[in-house]
């Protein structure tokens, strides 16, 4: 039970990757939070298989690129649970298109979700953390944000700057027992990869060396090592799990 005690706020976890995490995080002990902006539903059927399995949670709704809701948010938790020990900052959408025909409402929602708010939820709980001297943030880049990808200009400007924000963060929150750390997905096998075409799969395929594609559950056990005590001397990486996709 790595994380005993501990409390993990996941953001974007009713489903995929953030749903393998908060499970994964419940299994060895956390309390987790599970959030999205708008299905919760979803959230709450995550928090039964999590309960259902032994572990405890609650469900905690709300945008992260808005500051106003970001703090009430955290203020919820707090009040809630008491703490919160580790964040990941899972949250992020998609709007793809290639650079001529990239509308810029288009790019500036994928930065202010995806990068924005990665800075808001670490703002906001890194306080907490500061005064408890203790924490652990994973923000969650893309091999996108260190290869670039043609048709994600925007995708890619803001998982390049996550890890940039990581490194910077990770230097200010050092000295008060805080790390924080960055993980870079490549192809993770989730409801929207299976929705490609089997063409473009197979494309994608012929690039990864290891020949296949991530499962959620592969990402969760990264994000675990980061979060666990076992990571305290890691801090300010971007560590990438794309079956040598980037190298």
């Amino acid at each position: 039970m790595r994380l005993s005690g501990k409390v993990a706020l996941v953001t974007g976890s009713a489903r995929g990757i953030g749903k393998a995490i908060v499970e994964r995080f419940a299994a060895e002990g956390s309390a987790v939070v599970i959030s999205d902006v708008a299905n919760e539903a979803a959230a709450r059927e995550t928090l039964a298989a999590v309960e259902a399995a032994g572990g405890k949670g609650m469900v905690e709704m709300f945008d992260v690129s808005d500051a106003a809701r970001v703090d009430a948010a955290v203020k919820n938790i707090l009040a809630a649970q008491g703490r919160i020990d580790i964040l990941v900052n899972n949250a992020g959408i998609t709007r793809d298109g290639l650079l001529m025909r990239l509308a810029e409402e288009d790019f500036d929602a994928v930065l202010k979700v995806n990068l924005k708010g990665t800075f808001l939820l670490t703002k906001a709980v890194s306080r907490h953390m500061i005064k408890q001297r203790s924490g652990r943030i994973i923000n969650m880049s893309s091999v996108v944000g260190m290869m670039g990808n043609a048709g994600q200009s925007n995708y890619s400007a803001a998982k390049a700057g996550i890890v940039g924000f990581t490194k910077s963060t990770a230097r200010e929150l050092a000295s008060r027992g805080v790390t924080v750390n960055a993980i870079a997905p490549g192809f993770i096998k989730t409801a929207m990869t299976d929705g490609l075409p089997e063409a473009v799969q197979k494309s994608f395929l012929e690039q990864i060396p290891l020949g296949r594609f991530a499962m959620p559950e592969e990402v969760a056990e990264l994000a675990l090592f980061l979060a666990s005590e076992g990571a305290g001397y890691v801090t300010g990486q971007v560590i990438g799990i794309n079956g040598g996709l980037y190298m």
